[in-house]
C-alpha cells in the first residue's frame, strides 16, 4: 500500500467528495424512490469511464477491475433519505445546506455514504493499475425500510465475492476517528405489526360488541412484562411498541386496532425467541378476548445483527491506522440502531465502520433521524481513505 500516493489522491478529490454529498443533500429521495439520485450515480461513473449494472429498483453496482490478479471485493454505500422535515440549523449554527425538498431529507448519513464510496472510485480509476482484484461499488436502494437490499444480495450471487467493507457516519463518535471492531455493532430488528379485528358497536353496550381496544392494550402491557421475565438478562432485547391506531369517534367501538413497533437485539437466537414471544401473546390474548389477528408483513425478523468478521475487522483497523496513524482509531458501544447491512455479512466475511461526525464546536451530533441532524464534512476524507486501506490492505 503507497500510503502518500494514496493520500495525496484523496486530498486531491477532497472538494468533490464535499460537492457530491451537498447534491445528494439538497435532492434527498424515500427509500424505493431514489430515481434522481441514481441519475447523479450514473452519471458520475459514466463520467469516470467505470462500467455499472443497474438492478432492478433504483440500486446499481460499478464494477472496477484492477491492473493486477486478486481478491473480490465489495465496497458498499446506501443511498436513500427519509421522511423528515429538516431543520434549518444543527446543535449550533446554521447547516452549509439543507434538503430542497418539503419532508424528505437526508437525517441519517446515506448523502456522505454515497459521496464517499464516489470519492474512493475517483482514486480507484486514477490507480487502477495498483489495483489488485475486482471491486464491486455497490449503492443499495431502499436501506431504511429494508426492501432494496434483496435486490443487491440476488445480484451479487453473480460474482465470486471474497470480502466485503462499508462504513456509516455516527454521531456517537468524535469527529476524526473511525471504530472497526470486530463482534456484534448494530441491532437486528424483530417487527411489529398486527390488526385485532373486533366487531364495532355503540359504547353504550360494549357487551354487544367486541373491542379491540382492551387487548391491544393488554397485548402490549404482557410484552413489556413478559420480556422482563423471559428474555435471557445477559442479552439485552429492547422493545418499543409506536403505534396503536383505532377508532374514529368516542362513542363508538372499533372493528380493528392496528399495533406496531420493533424490538431490536445482538444476539440472534435471543432475537427469535423475542419474535416468538411477541406472537404467543399476540394470539393468546386476541383469543381471550373473542379477537382476531392478521399479522402484517413487517411481523417478523426483519434484519439480523450486524456482527463483524473478526479477522476482516482486526486487518482493515490495522491498514487504516498504517495509512492514517493510530490516532483516528477510535472506540464505541456498538448501536441499538439496525443496518440491512447485516445481509453481506451472513454471506461474506467483512465489516462494518463507524465513521465519527460528533463534532461539538461545529454542532454536528444530533441523532440521526432527527431535523437537526448534521454531518461534519471534514470527516469525509477520512472515510474515503478507510475504504481505500480495505482495498490496497
Amino acid at each position: 500500500m503507497n500510503t502518500e500516493q494514496i493520500k495525496n489522491a484523496v486530498e486531491k478529490y477532497h472538494n468533490y467528495i464535499v460537492e457530491m454529498r451537498r447534491e445528494f443533500h439538497r435532492y434527498p429521495e424515500v427509500s424505493g424512490k431514489e430515481q434522481h439520485t441514481r441519475e447523479v450515480l450514473v452519471r458520475e461513473l459514466e463520467e469516470m469511464k467505470v462500467p455499472y449494472r443497474l438492478l432492478p429498483g433504483t440500486g446499481l453496482i460499478g464494477i472496477m477491475e484492477g491492473g493486477k490478479p486478486g481478491k473480490h471485493r465489495v465496497v458498499r454505500a446506501d443511498i436513500d433519505a427519509l421522511p423528515i422535515t429538516e431543520a434549518k440549523e444543527n446543535l449550533k449554527q446554521e447547516k452549509v445546506c439543507i434538503s430542497e425538498k418539503p419532508g424528505v431529507c437526508h437525517a441519517c448519513g446515506h448523502d456522505a455514504h454515497m459521496a464517499m464510496l464516489l470519492g474512493t472510485m475517483k482514486v480507484l480509476v486514477e490507480m487502477k493499475e495498483e489495483l489488485e482484484g475486482t471491486v464491486y461499488c455497490c449503492f443499495e436502494e431502499a436501506e431504511e425500510d429494508i426492501t432494496g437490499v434483496e435486490a443487491m444480495m440476488e445480484a451479487l450471487k453473480d460474482y465470486p465475492i471474497d470480502e466485503c467493507f462499508a462504513l456509516h457516519v455516527y454521531s456517537g463518535l468524535e469527529a476524526g476517528k473511525i471504530d472497526i471492531s470486530a463482534g456484534p455493532r448494530m441491532a437486528g430488528t424483530a417487527g411489529i405489526g398486527f390488526y385485532l379485528n373486533g366487531r364495532s358497536g355503540h359504547s353504550s353496550r360494549p357487551d354487544q360488541a367486541i373491542n379491540p381496544i382492551i387487548p391491544a392494550a393488554h397485548i402490549i402491557t404482557q410484552l413489556n412484562s413478559a420480556f422482563m421475565n423471559q428474555i435471557d438478562a445477559e442479552k439485552t432485547v429492547t422493545l418499543s411498541i409506536c403505534m396503536m391506531n383505532g377508532g374514529s369517534a368516542d362513542n363508538v367501538i372499533p372493528e380493528r386496532v392496528y399495533v406496531g413497533g420493533t424490538a431490536r437485539f445482538f444476539d440472534r437466537e435471543e432475537g427469535e425467541k423475542a419474535q416468538q414471544i411477541i406472537n404467543k401473546i399476540i394470539e393468546n390474548t386476541a383469543a381471550c378476548h373473542n379477537c382476531t389477528v392478521d399479522f402484517q408483513p413487517r411481523n417478523h425478523i426483519m434484519v439480523y445483527p450486524v456482527i463483524n468478521d473478526a479477522a476482516v475487522a482486526e486487518s482493515v483497523r490495522n491498514a487504516v491506522s498504517k495509512l492514517c496513524g493510530e490516532q483516528v482509531i477510535g472506540s464505541c458501544d456498538h448501536w441499538y440502531a439496525s443496518e440491512s447491512y447485516s445481509r453481506y455479512l451472513e454471506q461474506y466475511p467483512g465489516a462494518l465502520g463507524f465513521l465519527g461526525i460528533r463534532n461539538e464546536e461545529y454542532g454536528s451530533g444530533a441523532a440521526h433521524h432527527n431535523e437537526k441532524f448534521d454531518v461534519d464534512e471534514s470527516v469525509l476524507p477520512l472515510g474515503v481513505c478507510a475504504e481505500l486501506a480495505f482495498l490496497f490492505q
